[in-house]
């Protein structure tokens, strides 16, 4: 099983107001165990799997393979360790309220390409971001869409201001990757990685192959003051490209990779080795109807009924292998908004599933399928080619219960570039496997309201007045009046199916000859130590 998750994978913190400091990021971070700290290694090549990132513009994707890669190449203003804690990056002093946001960039940081950075181009980042005409799946996510930001080269200083205020304003901003001035003007460099201040910079590129990266020793900005100078970090990495988690599984106990994700059927005999791991608790099981205009699933009826029809339990079951979690709530764990559950969803009854089906008028036909005006009720699920065998097993399950309802299911897997279909709206699809993973309730705003595809996030054209009302509510309300309108929120998606979550995982990142860390829930390429033989 090889997972995609959508959005990044970062650990929850809540800051109103910050000044900088130090306190680097030394490996190995929160969340890992095992392995065998030894002296470092110099002059390594450290080698991860991964999945085919495919468009590497830091500024559009909120998808985690590509923004797996971004990592070693772009940076942020700050980071978060995982206890909440502010790390500088490339801004080395900050102040925040809900409503705005100022930096003082660190002095000294350049390019991949040997240009300095300015303020202008910190920026220009988050301005294009917040230009809706440039359709980035991050505005809303990350960049509040009423976000300005002006620069002060003189002084190295950036500042963002909102209207709508925003309590998580600088977290949010603390996932927003950099981009250097001429990147802006290119477009294509930036789908291929380029235009970056970050520790390594790409020498080569192999679609589905393999993607080789150098370090930059000049490199003093990283999180915390980390360095290119740092002891054990290899001067080269590999992100080799293994669809395959049981290959992925082979490659990493042989020694021929240092880094491997592997949480299917291979995990058990990983873990026996006792490697070096570093994990998280994930959102792995999640569903969505397709509410277009036209959809049988745009029927609230329709959605109680599919979701009766199944056993979110046993979904969970055959996901995870038996060893994954019921969700709470839609945003990572550990949660800034605890005390959310998603017992609000539609439990499972079959009787009551062909009751409101019959009430939407579904009539069964001689063939068991149900119809209604003539057309019957076939319905496109899609899953992801990562969700590996487990998702194959959901899916046929999914398709056999809703079978035994009246509803007929064709099953669709999608490669990870095919959910540019979903996004822009071109896919044909009733329901779908997509995941989405991210540290705050507000960043699942622009994927659950607004505007549907092309020209919003919002891929399933979820349109639930109450939960547009609550989180405008909670927007504007601080601490625990603000948790509590956005459980609510999410108890109101819940309440009409509009979005099912099944099943958590614990993700563990495994290390074979070296150690690395987190921060903010995401694989810190300066965190990487590379272990002497």
């Amino acid at each position: 099983m090889r997972a995609r998750l959508l959005g990044v994978l970062s650990a929850v913190a809540l800051t109103t107001a910050a000044c900088g400091g130090s306190g680097g990021a030394s490996p190995p971070a929160d969340g890992s165990s095992g392995g065998t700290s030894g002296k470092y290694a110099t002059g390594a090549t450290f080698t991860m799997a991964i999945l085919e990132p495919g468009d590497l513009n830091p500024l559009m994707t909120a998808l985690s393979d590509p923004r797996g890669v971004d990592f070693f190449l772009y940076d942020t203003l700050v980071s978060y360790k995982d206890d909440g804690t502010v790390l500088p990056g490339l801004a080395t002093e900050w102040k925040t309220t809900a409503t705005s946001a100022e930096f003082t960039l660190a002095k000294g940081v350049t390019c991949a390409d040997g240009t300095p950075l300015k303020a202008e181009d910190v920026a220009a980042s988050v301005n294009f971001i917040a230009d809706p005409d440039n359709k980035s799946q991050l505005l809303g996510l990350y960049v509040p869409a009423d976000l300005k930001a002006t620069a002060d080269d003189a002084a190295g200083t950036v500042t963002m201001k909102v209207k709508t205020p925003d309590s998580f304003l600088l977290r949010r901003l603390a996932s927003v990757f950099v981009v250097c001035g001429k990147g802006l003007g290119d477009p294509a460099g930036l789908k291929a990685g380029q235009y970056g201040t970050g520790l390594f910079k790409i020498t080569e590129s192999v679609a589905d192959d393999h993607y080789t990266l150098a370090k930059r020793p000049e490199y003093a900005w990283g999180p915390g003051g980390a360095s290119g100078k740092d002891a054990g970090l290899p001067d080269q990495v590999v992100l080799k490209v293994v669809k395959n988690e049981t290959t992925a599984a082979n490659l990493l106990l042989s020694g021929q990779l240092n880094a491997a994700q592997v949480i299917g059927p291979d995990r058990a005999r990983v873990e026996a080795r006792k490697l070096f791991k570093s994990e998280i608790r994930l959102m792995f099981g999640e569903f969505t109807y397709n509410q277009a205009k036209g959809r049988p699933t745009q029927d609230e009826r329709v959605r109680q009924a599919l979701t009766m029809g199944l056993d979110l339990a046993e979904l969970q079951r055959v996901a995870t292998a038996g060893t994954g979690a019921t969700p709470e709530g839609l945003s990572m764990q550990p949660k800034v908004c605890p005390g959310v559950t998603t017992t609000a969803l539609p439990g499972f009854d079959a009787a009551g599933a062909q009751a409101l089906l019959d009430q939407a008028g579904w009539v069964k036909g001689p063939d068991g399928i149900r119809a209604k005006d003539g057309e019957k009720l076939d319905l496109t699920f899609i899953y992801l080619t990562e969700h590996g065998d487990p998702g194959k097993s959901v899916a046929e399950l999914l398709k056999q219960r809703w079978a035994a309802i009246g509803v007929q299911t064709t099953l669709k897997q999608l490669t990870s570039p095919q959910l540019a279909g979903v996004n822009d709206g071109s896919m044909d699809w009733d329901a779908g496997w997509i995941q989405v993973n991210v540290p705050l309730p507000s960043m699942m705003v622009p994927f659950l309201s607004g505007e549907g595809p092309p020209n919003g996030a919002n891929w399933s054209s979820i349109a639930n007045a109450d939960y547009d009302r609550l989180i405008g509510e909670a927007a504007t309300a601080t601490g625990d009046e603000s948790c509590a309108k956005w459980n609510a929120a999410e108890e109101a998606l819940f309440k009409k199916a509009d979005i099912v979550p099944f099943a958590d995982i614990t993700q563990p990142l495994f290390g074979n000859g070296a150690e690395f860390g987190r921060l903010g829930g995401s694989f810190a390429p300066s965190t990487i130590r590379m272990i002497a033989k």
